[in-house]
């Protein structure tokens, strides 16, 4: 029987062919022997044939169900692995960081130094983005649902103890998983902490296209705060 991982990593991917080999290869030369899992939201791009060529898990959704939906599909078909005494730290990422992904070993050292049971990446340096209305929103919903300030609340950059993912999922639907993660963890007598890390992503700019995304992602985090009241 193999041995159990000491990480499992959740790639959550949607339409991210050009850029998911890089993050699958930073995570392989950063965490040797760790279970990599695509979740893969019904891309219609070259996203899961980029998986498959990698030899990493594929966990794809039938239609698109947004990134808490098809988190929730691969958190459940790991759940097994971490009920045990000595279960492995779950390591969450989005699957455009590329070779940036080489940073995230400082979100497992966090946890494993017992620094915090669900360590969230901050970005060093800030890419893209609007006016802060939606990050905004949702630092204020934690505060309020949890009593939490946290730099970073909607970063999809995320490793925990493994006690923690049976608290955390299902995960809240489409763009409110990470604030309800952070507050379902929070209200379940786990300690939250942020690291600071160099990354890069696909981010939306100011322009028509990103005002729509932040627009719908706001009216996740609306819909969150409203579900965990």
């Amino acid at each position: 029987m193999d041995a159990t991982p000491d990480v499992i990593a959740i790639v959550t991917a949607y339409n991210e062919g050009d850029r998911l080999t890089a993050t699958v290869a930073a995570l392989r030369d950063a965490f040797p022997g760790a279970r990599i899992i695509v979740a893969d939201d019904h891309s219609t791009d070259d996203t899961p044939a980029v998986a498959a060529a990698a030899g990493v898990e594929l966990v794809r959704a039938e239609k698109n169900i947004g990134k808490g939906g098809v988190a929730t599909l691969a958190a459940r078909r790991v759940l097994p692995a971490v009920l045990v005494d000595d279960p492995p730290v779950v390591l969450l990422c989005d699957g455009d960081l590329a070779a940036t992904a080489h940073q995230l070993p400082a979100l497992v050292d966090a946890v494993r130094a017992g620094d915090c049971d669900l360590a969230v990446a901050s970005f060093a340096r800030k890419v893209g983005g609007g006016f802060g209305f939606a990050v905004g929103y949702a630092r204020g919903a934690i505060r309020r649902l949890c009593g939490l300030e946290l730099d970073a609340p909607i970063s999809g950059q995320r490793a925990m103890r493994g006690e923690v993912l049976p608290v955390v999922v299902p995960f809240a639907p489409r763009f409110g998983m990470e604030i309800g993660m952070t507050v379902d963890a929070a209200r379940g007598g786990f300690t939250v902490g942020e690291v600071e890390l160099d990354l890069t992503h696909r981010a939306t700019g100011r322009t028509l296209q990103g005002f729509l995304h932040r627009g719908r992602q706001l009216k996740d985090f609306v819909l969150v705060e409203i579900s965990r009241r």
